[in-house]
């Protein structure tokens, strides 16, 4: 017993000393120190390296043949060399009186190659992955570049395409990294369903949401990609529609995509619960600041008594209510929305509640993922800075500004914990878009002043080198004309909130017997002054010819022989007698827009008016006002019937010596009346019957827009039924040659039209088709039934 417990205590004693020595063994090999390694060294060799200088690695080590050293300036050596991402492995260890530095170099990539790659371009797809020329490669790195490529595959729509990466040895420690892609078939999306709405139509929310159901348009529209983002992108979009609408209880219970492998194509079915629809009860402000007056505040309400709830307009008021206090000096002040639902009669008491909030302030702005837009424009988008007091309001201000920029396809804005309680720090987390189009395209217009076929390429840069800048570059023409277009605009002069740009251009046209050329040039200015309101300030000079046509002239000499003059009115022989002409103007604008979808509007107003004063030099010496306003409305949100009413006005008037030209005075287009040929109606010369235009105009129309039936609403098809008034009269021409000279038809004489178009959405831009007829008019008017071309809204 005696010697089984003398062995037991002999074995307990190796144990205890093995369990103290191993960690201390383990710990020394795997910093690579040993206890032998003498205090200094003579010596400190590197072994291993093949691109890295063994100067260059000597630095990192930083001991010093002869100076003494430690384990831990060892353990410190070794971590430097592992920093500077260049190495897979060091070891250091002391060989006698040398220093050995053994390090395995990590491959050098020397191109990074994309092979089977149609759909996504190798420029493209250079910027998605990591692994780049003359960096280091790794192996998880190139895993990740190869995920990176499903992903930008699968946000085109292509969720079956496969990346396999491989590497070329090249010797030398370098490496070709080779992505191989097999593209596969476009996903489509088959259907999109919705369950549960019966306030609206499937058609009216497919409306709403940015998926598309797939149809022979969407390989251009590109608007068919299945994505999550995206869907849960349109949960909001389907949110915010029906919470302007007065459903408050609104939700979407679930949406999804299911994916049926056999035809590549996915079912998306999105169900909501809609609730009940409410109405505005009472309406207060109160406030725990004693010197805040609520009843001053009331007007600044957006929400009433009676009118259907809307979250939008609870928003406004919060905006409003909380700028105004703001200024008053409460930095701090929070406005808080409080909603007492009333199940019985459906509606909706809101108190706005003003408190001092507390005292939060703007540490620093952190924005991320912004490789091409430089910091300061997504800075100068926020009214708040650093040190500034925090205030929601202004952030989600930010935010709205932001995504009208139109560079980013995700923006979100996020807070952090600041380095004290009283400060926070604002994440501005964003995902960049392409913002440059080169597009060539072909059109016909049957009307204006350049009727027939036609064909137009341009250039365009909406964020000119990351800073933000407008550029576009247009040239274009057809059978009759030729237009060339520069185009520049700063939105943010000098720093601040105010635009300037240029525009030059150059236009020319041919009628049957005359020419025109016109070259000119605008500088201009824009203003914000509210979010709805903005002015335009510019610049305007131009340079006017006018020629007969060569059929006319006989040596540069207009020939009577060949154009009677009996079949142009002695108004436009006297104006191209003096051409050419310069106008030398200002002009300013006011614009009012509060259209809720400038592609696809059905609610709000748009507006301008403007004055045009020329006079500054040059032949030109007028006057011009003109105005014109929209105004949308839904009329059955069920059948998506959206009503339009238009009208509009225009003035001119010379001033000084000197009289208007012919080719100042107004005419009409298909924009102020349908169902009449451009330049159709007014007054005229009473023997030629060539119309001069006017000095005054009014026009007026009403319209209503309904889904174009059984054709899918992803096709971007419309109906219309309209009704137009215009009138144009009064005439200034002056003909020295010819005294007595006088047109006709100067009198305040109405016209009117009725008829159905076809509004389509295209890729190519809004395009429509009008067939109106007459029902008013005079013997001088010019009837045109038929017009076809680029709908202008706006």
């Amino acid at each position: 017993m005696k010697a089984a417990s003398n062995f037991l205590n002999a074995a307990s004693a190796v144990a205890l000393s093995a369990s103290l020595m191993l960690p201390g063994v383990v710990a020394l090999q795997f910093a690579g120190v040993s206890a032998a390694y003498a205090a200094t060294v003579s010596n400190v060799e590197v072994r291993g390296n093949q691109r890295v200088d063994a100067s260059t690695i000597r630095e990192y080590v930083a001991i010093q043949p002869g100076r003494s050293f430690s384990g831990a300036d060892v353990d410190e050596a070794v971590k430097r060399l592992f920093a500077t991402g260049l190495f897979s492995d060091v070891r250091i260890n002391q060989v006698g009186s040398t220093l050995v530095v053994q390090v395995s170099e990590l491959q050098v990539v020397n191109q990074v190659l994309f092979q089977g790659n149609k759909k996504i371009k190798d420029a493209q797809l250079s910027n998605t992955v990591q692994l780049k020329p003359r960096g280091t490669f790794s192996s998880a790195a190139m895993e990740a570049d190869a995920e990176a490529i499903r992903e930008a595959y699968r946000r085109i729509g292509r969720n079956d395409a496969t990346v396999n990466a491989r590497t070329m040895d090249l010797g030398e420690n370098r490496v070709n990294v080779v992505f191989e892609i097999a593209e596969g078939e476009r996903t489509k999306i088959a259907a999109i369903n919705f369950v549960g709405n019966n306030a609206f139509s499937d058609r009216r929310l497919s409306d709403v949401i940015a998926t598309k159901k797939s149809t022979i348009l969407s390989f251009l529209l590109r608007d068919d990609v299945y994505d999550e983002q995206r869907l849960r992108a349109d949960e909001e979009a389907l949110r915010r529609f029906y919470y302007n609408r007065g459903y408050a209880d609104f939700r979407v219970v679930s949406a999804f995509g299911e994916l049926d492998e056999a035809a590549n194509a996915y079912t998306v079915t999105i169900t909501v619960e809609e609730g009940d629809r409410y109405t505005f009860g009472d309406v207060s402000v109160e406030s725990s600041i004693p010197e805040v007056d609520t009843t001053q505040l009331q007007s600044l309400v957006k929400t009433k008594t009676g009118d259907t709830y809307s979250a939008k307009n609870v928003e406004d008021s919060i905006i409003a209510l909380t700028e105004d206090v703001a200024g008053k000096g409460y930095a701090f002040a929070q406005v808080t929305p409080r909603g007492d639902r009333n199940f019985e009669n459906h509606t909706i008491s809101v108190v706005y509640t003003i408190d001092q909030g507390a005292k939060t302030y703007v540490e620093r702005i952190e924005i991320r993922g912004n490789a091409r837009t430089r910091d300061y424009v997504i800075r100068r988008e926020f009214d708040v800075s650093e040190g500034d007091a925090f205030n929601q309001v202004l952030i989600q201000r930010a935010k709205k500004r932001l995504e009208r920029l139109d560079f980013f396809e995700r923006v979100e804005i996020s807070t952090a914990p600041g380095s004290q309680p009283d400060q926070v720090i604002l994440v501005v987390d964003l995902v960049e878009k392409s913002t440059g189009e080169f597009s060539i395209g072909a059109g016909y217009t049957s009307g204006g002043q350049t009727p027939g076929p036609s064909v137009e390429g341009s250039i365009t840069e909406r964020n000119f080198l990351g800073r933000g800048q407008f550029i576009r570059l247009s040239a274009g023409g057809g059978k009759n004309s030729r237009d060339f277009m520069v185009s520049f605009t700063e939105p943010y002069f000098l720093g601040r909130r105010i635009s300037a740009g240029f525009d030059i251009y150059r236009q020319t046209r041919r009628f049957d017997k005359y020419e025109s050329e016109l070259n000119g040039a605008t500088v201009r200015f824009g203003l914000p002054i509210t979010e709805a309101l903005s002015t335009q300030l510019a610049y305007n000079y131009t340079q006017e010819r006018y020629d007969y046509r060569d059929h006319c002239l006989t040596d540069d000499q207009f020939d009577e022989a060949k154009c009677s003059l009996g079949d142009i009115s002695p108004a436009i022989h006297e104006g191209i007698a003096e051409s050419p002409w310069t106008k030398s103007s200002v002009s300013g604008t006011v614009l009012f827009n509060t259209i809720d979808d400038m592609k696809n509007p059905h609610s709000g107003i748009y507006a301008t008016f403007t004055t045009e004063v020329a006079g500054l030099g040059g032949d030109a010496e007028f006057v011009k006002l003109t105005g014109r306003g929209s105004y949308y409305h839904t009329l059955s949100e069920e059948m998506d019937i959206v009503g339009l009413v238009s009208a509009g006005a225009g003035h001119i008037a010379a001033f000084g010596d000197g009289d208007l030209r012919i080719f100042d005075h107004f005419k009409s287009n298909d924009r102020m009346i349908r169902g009449f040929e451009y330049d159709g109606i007014g007054p005229f010369d009473p023997n030629t019957l060539d119309h001069l235009g006017g000095t005054t105009y009014f026009n007026a129309s009403v319209e209503a827009q309904f889904p174009f039936p059984v054709v899918p609403e992803s096709f971007g098809l419309k109906g219309a039924v309209f009704a137009d008034a215009a009138t144009l009269y009064g005439s200034k021409v002056r003909v020295p040659s010819d005294p007595t000279f006088s047109a006709s038809g100067t009198g305040m004489e109405w016209r009117a039209s009725v008829g159905a178009g076809l509004i389509w959405a295209s890729p190519f831009g809004p395009l429509r088709i009008d067939y109106a007829v007459p029902v008013v008019k005079e013997d001088s008017d010019v009837e045109q039934n038929f017009n076809f071309g680029i709908s202008t809204r706006f």
